[in-house]
């Protein structure tokens, strides 16, 4: 079998296993190997911190707003103090469940999202703000299925990757039920809307599809459909059309003060910030120019008050934690566990291209999308579900280590 992403040196020979990941040395001499990667960790609450602080900057005028007149300064930072919490603490419990069981698990939890997916469509179930039905209230939180969704299709593509290894080159055989899923899965997401998710969620199947190995030349074949499909979505749709001209032109009066509205005043955040930014709460667009500040748009909240520095802080801190990501699923597919390695590697797909579609669209090198930045932007239901996938990853690399020290997983 092809290692994917990497591979293993072992008694039949191979590519070198890249141990430099989990050994450190210290005067040419080895240390003990560690059992949890503590810089994975520590990234990744730094940047849960990093993310409350800001949602609490963003959001501490909006009771000035009629319409959230009623609610507390502090109303947004207590619900998303929640969602850590509660995120942290699901973390916690899945690091405790062997990669083995999530890999058994891993069509009913996908076949648990589609059935989400349907439920939030049911009038009076699903909750619609701004004209979309994404949440199904909970009382503590409003969950949105796409989120789960996300976890669900990295598990799925994994386990079924490895269920179709032998015939990873016949497209039809391979392929075909793969794109059949994720098509129900877009045709769900679109009645919602929610292209955004849908975008994360293609992104993350044909990804690990690319690094399980499928036949080079039908993946192509698919991304080409993928495109003209989203193409077609953008021709055939008028409200999303007119998206496309206001990214190419926000400053025209047509769309400066209409749909460019966001994207021109999160260009002006950026620019207020300069390189070192207005101080900790002194930003100006927050106070009702910039709309969704706390969620879609708190990267601009971070340019405007911690100037370049500080957004260049955020994008290295999401690189590393993606090339992380994708170096443990090599790891794992170097000690023969195809499943943990590419699940890995689908979530540093997912981590690392929505915080790339966020950083993009707050910089407006791409179209408005109402996609959040991961593990730091307002939402009970990203963070949850944010913090479970990562914590599956953790467990995967908990394994892989014991695995390298002679242990079972």
């Amino acid at each position: 079998m092809r290692a994917l992403g990497g591979g293993a040196r072992g008694e039949a020979g191979g590519a070198d296993v890249p141990v430099r990941d989990w050994v450190s040395t210290s005067a040419g001499q080895p240390t003990k190997l560690q059992g949890v990667d503590l810089t994975l960790v520590w990234v990744v609450v730094a940047l849960m911190a990093l993310g409350l602080l800001m949602v609490y900057s963003a959001s501490i005028a909006m009771p000035d707003n009629p319409r959230f007149a009623k609610y507390q300064p502090t109303h947004f930072l207590t619900r998303h103090v929640v969602a850590v919490l509660f995120g942290l603490v699901a973390a916690l419990v899945t690091v405790q469940v062997p990669v083995a069981t999530w890999e058994r698990l891993a069509p009913w939890l996908f076949v648990a999202a589609l059935v989400l997916l349907v439920v939030v469509l049911i009038p009076h179930v699903g909750k619609v703000v701004y004209g979309a039905r994404r949440w199904i209230p909970l009382g503590v939180m409003n969950f949105q299925p796409s989120e789960l969704a996300k976890m669900a299709i990295a598990m799925y593509a994994a386990s079924y990757m490895v269920r179709k290894m032998d015939v990873k080159e016949n497209f039809f055989q391979a392929v075909w039920p793969m794109v059949v899923a994720l098509g129900v899965v877009g045709v769900l997401l679109l009645a919602e809307p929610d292209m955004g998710a849908f975008m994360v969620i293609a992104a993350i199947a044909m990804g690990i599809l690319f690094l399980g190995g499928v036949n080079g030349r039908m993946f192509f074949l698919i991304v080409a459909v993928l495109v003209g499909a989203f193409v077609l979505m953008i021709t055939f749709s008028e409200f999303r059309r007119e998206r496309i001209f206001a990214y190419l032109n926000p400053w025209d009066e047509k769309y400066a003060q209409g749909k460019a509205y966001q994207l021109t005043h999160s260009l002006i955040a950026f620019g207020r910030g300069e390189w070192f930014g207005q101080g900790l709460g002194g930003s100006v667009e927050k106070l009702h120019y910039l709309p969704e500040a706390h969620t879609d748009f708190l990267l601009a909240v971070i340019g405007e008050e911690l100037g370049f520095v500080g957004v260049a802080v955020v994008i290295i801190a999401f690189f590393w934690l993606s090339r992380r990501l994708f170096h443990i699923g090599r790891q794992a597919i170097a000690l023969d566990r195809v499943f943990a390695g590419l699940y890995a590697q689908g979530i540093g797909i997912w981590m690392g291209g929505q915080a790339f579609i966020n950083m993009g669209v707050n910089l407006g090198a791409l179209p408005t999308k109402g996609l959040t930045l991961p593990l730091m932007s307002f939402g009970g239901s990203a963070i949850l579900m944010n913090c479970v996938a990562l914590a599956v990853v953790l467990r995967i690399d908990i394994e892989n280590r014991q695995l390298m020290r002679g242990g079972r997983a």
